[in-house]
């Protein structure tokens, strides 16, 4: 799972990404304007929002990204605490709101519970298409219950798609999901990753579901 965070308070920030660093990837963001661009990427599971935020505040930060039809589940997390704030939040489009100070355990249950809601297969141990089965919890993939050779990242890549059946996504967003902006490498690894995905999947004829958009992406459809 990939959170995006944007709160101004760096001691704050450090200490929800310190909390969910061991089980989830973190990207920060300290301001309204920063955040807009983060968001707009469209690869992360929940966004953890607040609401007093330097440049443009989280109003104006939510109403933009629903705008741009990003649909990522946001939760509100503020210091303001009154029913028209609530309101506001929810009319612009936030999918909860939790008010500071708040417990960090039920932080994190309030984001799964977000993410259940929008994913139904993220806490899956097994996705499948087709005869296409994927293990997550032994990060092994099977066609016909024959085990494929993946790769590190190249099962990821795979989940991801899997994850999104359907659905083309494009090359920027795979690698920022799964390499993140901060990698030191390109985005011409993704490229490199799903010929070694196709190829695998051809020995089984499953390449013709494997799909480049040209120009665009990538999907399993």
């Amino acid at each position: 799972m990939r959170i995006l965070i944007i709160e101004d308070e760096r001691v704050l920030s450090n200490t929800i990404r310190d909390f969910f660093k061991e089980d989830f990837e973190i990207d920060q963001a300290f301001d309204g304007e920063e955040g807009i661009l983060y968001a707009k990427q469209d690869i992360y599971d929940v966004i953890i929002l607040d609401l007093m935020l330097p440049i443009k505040d989280g109003y104006q930060v939510l109403e933009q990204i629903r705008k741009d039809k990003i649909l990522t589940p946001v939760l509100i997390l503020t210091a303001k605490d009154s029913l028209s704030d609530k309101l506001q939040g929810f009319q612009k489009g936030g999918d909860d709101y939790l008010t500071k100070p708040f417990a960090k355990e039920e932080l994190k249950a309030r984001i799964e519970a977000m993410v259940r809601r929008s994913n139904p297969n993220f806490y899956k141990n097994e996705i499948t298409f087709k005869d296409l089965k994927i293990d997550i919890s032994n990060r092994k993939a099977y066609i016909n219950n024959e085990e494929l050779t993946l790769q590190g990242k190249q099962f990821d890549m795979l989940e991801y798609l899997m994850n999104h059946q359907n659905r083309i996504i494009t090359k920027e967003q795979i690698f920022g999901k799964i390499w993140g902006f901060n990698s030191e490498t390109t985005t011409n690894v993704v490229e490199v990753y799903a010929s070694g995905i196709r190829k695998e999947l051809k020995k089984y004829d499953y390449d013709q579901y494997f799909k480049t958009i040209r120009g665009v992406g990538y999907m399993i459809s």
